[in-house]
């Protein structure tokens, strides 16, 4: 049976939070944090394939998708206020065990989330997700330069994040079968990035970002300490960040179980039916581990 979708909102911190949800209440539940251009919309491939048997929820963050973009001369666009508000929305929502999937973004977010309620947090699925400082691949020098100098170098990182070719780019990466990519994953992105305030918002984010650069040291040392279950999804084809990025997380955690499959940055794109499959049993395994013994 495959379950509806629906598509919802929710005020939460005085914001309308706009999130996916399918499946069974009753189900273990999967919590969906998205990456940048996108929203919750690209999780669309796994509410397709997983909500006969999981409780999937997918928010967008403010700023993103169909939630509010409060101005951001008023309005705090960092990684502690998103993960701030997401927590609020799990609280809203009374989702108080969940698995958590991050993607890009939703690493930052996810593991602010995950350091600040330990005790919610069933596993952890990384998908294209950053951790350590090395995982950042040879594009970020322009980046980096940003988080240095913002005035000196803003026209650069725009042109290096939110143009047409880099929006396509962390699509395809460098994948030699473009053809299996569809172009309206990048042109609607795209488009989303050319709404007005979108650039101010961004870049404001983007900012922020040498702030998860600080926090990966304890990040390690949270995952070294706790040893999550932990499940690393890698498209190879991923320019975004470095390849060795997923055996970065094993010496973290030695038991992660990693995957790299023939994918880009967005794995989902062309990767959907491998993906579900290791969520699925992934999480069958997770909750076995953790679940007492009948009798």
């Amino acid at each position: 049976m495959i379950y509806l979708t629906f598509y919802r909102t929710i005020r939460v911190d005085g914001l309308s939070i706009f999130y996916r949800q399918a499946g069974p209440k009753d189900a273990p539940v999967l919590l969906l944090l998205h990456g940048l251009p996108s929203s919750s919309r690209m999780f669309e491939p796994l509410f397709l394939r997983l909500s006969d048997r999981y409780h999937l929820v997918a928010p967008d963050y403010p700023g993103f998708g169909h939630s509010d973009w409060p101005d951001p001369k008023k309005f705090a666009y960092s990684f502690d206020h998103i993960a701030e508000i997401m927590d609020h929305f799990t609280d809203a929502l009374g989702l108080w065990r969940y698995t958590l999937y991050m993607q890009d973004y939703g690493g930052p977010v996810g593991f602010r989330m995950a350091w600040a309620h330990p005790g919610r947090v069933e596993a952890l699925i990384v998908q294209d997700a950053v951790a350590h400082n090395e995982g950042l691949g040879s594009n970020w020098k322009t980046r980096r330069a940003f988080w240095a100098d913002r005035a000196a170098n803003e026209s650069a990182l725009r042109t290096n994040l939110l143009s047409l070719a880099a929006t396509r780019t962390r699509h395809v990466g460098d994948d030699p079968n473009a053809e299996r990519y569809d172009p309206d994953l990048w042109t609607d992105e795209f488009y989303f990035l050319n709404q007005p305030g979108q650039a101010e918002i961004q870049s404001d984010l983007f900012y922020d970002y040498r702030t998860n650069v600080d926090s990966y040291p304890r990040w390690q040392v949270w995952m070294r300490q706790n040893q999550p279950r932990l499940l690393v999804i890698w498209g190879k084809h991923d320019l975004s960040f470095d390849l060795g990025e997923p055996e970065r997380y094993r010496k973290d955690v030695p038991n992660a179980e990693i995957h790299i499959l023939d994918a880009g940055h967005f794995a989902l794109d062309t990767a959907a039916d491998e993906i579900a499959a290791l969520v699925a049993g992934f999480i069958r395994l997770s909750r076995a581990e953790v679940l007492p013994r009948a009798g």
